[in-house]
């Protein structure tokens, strides 16, 4: 997705954040390539635009555009942040050696379905299948190995 300053502005405004130019490079470099990105990753694109960004930086905008639903964060139970810019309805193909993760496109849950599984009080937000594999270049690793 490309968006023009503008674009983002609007949307930085709307979701009731400032619209800085440090955020602006933040934001469009996860937004500017599929992907899901560690605040690692981030770092190393943003530095070139901004040297003066700090890592701590990236992890507080990252966490700030997660919570006001700029961008959807993976696996939220594993170890590392990782963020998704797409925020249509998918869900994900985790591989188990390299832990890569790839987008399934599509809204297949039937969400009014599950929720009447899910224990009493527990609220849901989203559905999100996370399917666990190995990816064709570990399967590949495994056959020759």
């Amino acid at each position: 997705m490309q968006l023009s300053h503008e674009q983002f502005r609007e949307l930085a405004w709307k979701h009731g954040m400032a619209a800085t130019h440090q955020r602006e490079i933040i934001f469009k470099a996860v937004v500017s390539a599929p992907g899901h990105y560690s605040p690692e990753q981030i770092y190393a694109v943003v530095k070139r635009r901004v040297p003066s960004v700090s890592l701590a930086t990236i992890y507080k905008n990252l966490r700030l555009f997660v919570e006001n639903g700029l961008l959807q964060e993976v696996t939220p139970h594993s170890s590392t942040l990782r963020v998704d810019g797409n925020l249509e309805p998918h869900h994900h193909l985790v591989c188990t050696r390299c832990k890569s993760v790839q987008d399934i496109a599509g809204d297949f849950v039937d969400f009014k379905r599950l929720a009447r599984h899910v224990p009493g009080g527990f609220d849901l937000t989203q559905p999100l299948i996370e399917v666990f594999g190995l990816c064709p270049r570990c399967q590949n690793r495994k056959t020759t190995s």
